[in-house]
């Protein structure tokens, strides 16, 4: 597994991220009430136990019962998984990336002054 596949989170491995981001830690069966589709309880215990390998999550026994944790914030995961999609898709470019999104009519030039606008707020590139 390179340091690449270990970064990129599948789609059911984010969704069981974010209920850890937004609960806090969390047992296998918290996990499993928090996400939106029903999964088995060994579906989940894999999927958590899949993160933990992959150092997204760390496990500590509590009681009878592992509670999982996140070992890394939901900002730096974002800002992976678009670092990698910006390398595989756009050759690293994040200009080719909004060239895309723009082509595609999935943003306007009056969205991207909004967000300039509100960039300027926060303080510029936090």
């Amino acid at each position: 597994m390179g340091e690449s596949d270990k970064a990129t989170l599948t789609k059911l491995e984010l969704q069981i991220m974010q209920v850890i981001w937004k609960r806090g830690a969390s047992s296998v069966s918290a996990v499993q009430e928090g996400l939106e589709q029903q999964l088995a309880y060994t579906t989940v215990q894999t999927m958590l136990n899949i993160l933990q390998r992959k150092g997204k999550l760390k496990r500590k026994l509590h009681g009878r019962a592992y509670e999982y944790s996140a070992t890394v914030s939901e900002t730096k995961a974002l800002s992976h998984a678009v670092r990698d999609l910006v390398d595989r898709m756009f050759g690293g470019s994040s200009e080719e990336l909004v060239m895309s999104l723009i082509k595609s009519r999935q943003i306007d030039a009056e969205q991207i002054a909004r967000l300039s606008r509100k960039l300027d707020e926060e303080g510029g590139d936090k």
